[in-house]
């Protein structure tokens, strides 16, 4: 990036297209509304590093580097995405219209994909997985956090210091092994603060780490970051990472859920804020590909797990550094593909449904309505 990058997005700044672009979805902002190229490339970065570091799971354990790279990964991609959803989270209040979209675009995906996932294995493998719509499989966590975490958008706007209070639930539920697995709720509570961080930003905090001297920094704090994972791969369990276990589960004492929570958030939000340093501010090849994110996250898991069932992850040239890199640009593409127009015109009938016989019409709403079709009659007749 050039030290012009410092201004997001081709007409307007950032703060006003903040303004404009508050979505319900990261990737899934609606109508005709300036978009803002920094968040969109984030969005799009991120997902390709989501995709890649699950195709590494199977490859890992036999390269010290590729499991240091993955370790690397993990502690930030997620986060970045949690945090962009937070952001864009600011706006949501439980007006009937907003409540209508999360249910659209984030609930039915979810029982939509929480019930093709374990399908498609069956179908795939001849197994007989039963579906379960409270215990989310591989990549529908999120659904059901971002689900509960936006529900939950009006309480952190009224508390003082929310930050603070999720990273203190965080804390306990890292030694609470009996929340169980329903819902994924460890996940839901661990990565919390990273959401309601999201909610506390203000565009002038992502100007301020793609300033150029943290452009510049980030390259010996990444470099650093892949030195520390690579000799931390035989003496710490990935899971960690996951924030799906609580630290007995893990084998752990209990006085290691709290600190390695604190530990895991100081490394993920100095990883995530060079990360961001160096998104790119001005529009690219792939920033159009910021709005089709959700897609390429949610349909990218069935090519990994279709690989994965027809064992070609196993083939041994697979797990030699050509055969990792080829893995690597593979799942990059697709992942890249699955987030383009096309793809989410063919989809779009599982991940943004209209469904308007399923709702009751909200008065207010046909109101406004019917003021901007006056307004746009008013125009066109001017």
């Amino acid at each position: 990036m050039s030290p012009a990058d410092g201004v997001p997005g081709p007409h307007t700044p950032l703060s006003t297209q903040a303004r404009q672009t508050k979505a319900d979805i990261p990737g899934k902002e609606h109508g005709g509304k300036q978009r803002d190229a920094f968040f969109d490339n984030a969005k799009y970065l991120a997902i390709v590093l989501v995709a890649m570091g699950h195709s590494w799971e199977p490859l890992k354990g036999d390269s010290r580097i590729l499991e240091a790279l993955y370790t690397v990964v993990y502690c930030f991609h997620m986060p970045a995405f949690i945090i962009i959803s937070g952001f864009f989270s600011r706006g949501f209040d439980m007006r009937p219209d907003r409540l209508k979209r999360l249910i659209t675009g984030v609930v039915v995906p979810y029982v939509v994909f929480e019930t093709a996932y374990p399908t498609f294995r069956n179908l795939v493998t001849g197994s007989h997985e039963e579906i379960s719509l409270l215990d989310p499989w591989y990549l529908t966590w999120f659904l059901v956090a971002l689900f509960i975490w936006r529900l939950t958008t009006p309480i952190w706007k009224l508390v003082r210091a929310p930050f603070a209070v999720a990273l203190g639930i965080a804390m306990l539920a890292s030694v609470t092994p009996n929340i169980g697995d329903d819902l994924d709720l460890q996940r839901v509570l661990q990565f919390l603060p990273y959401f309601v961080l999201g909610l506390c930003m203000k565009p002038e905090h992502f100007q301020l780490v793609r300033r150029r001297g943290l452009r510049i920094a980030a390259v010996p704090v990444f470099a650093a970051a892949l030195a520390v994972g690579w000799w931390a791969v035989p003496r710490m369990n990935t899971a960690w990472f996951y924030h799906r276990d609580s630290a007995q589960e893990l084998g752990a004492p209990w006085w290691c859920g709290p600190v390695m929570t604190l530990a895991l958030m100081g490394c993920s939000l100095l990883l995530t804020a060079c990360f961001f340093a160096w998104v790119p501010g001005r529009k690219t090849w792939f920033t159009a590909l910021g709005a089709g994110t959700l897609y390429g996250y949610l349909l990218h898991g069935f090519l990994v797990k279709f690989a994965d069932y027809r064992g070609w992850f196993d083939h041994p040239w697979l797990h030699r550094p050509l055969g990792e890199i080829l893995v690597t640009l593979a799942f990059g593409a697709a992942v890249t593909l699955l987030c383009t127009r096309p793809v989410q015109r063919v989809f779009r009938f599982a991940m943004e449904p209209k469904m308007e016989w399923a709702f009751k019409q909200d008065a207010a709403e046909l109101a406004r309505e019917r003021q901007r079709k006056e307004r746009e009659r008013e125009k066109a007749g001017a």
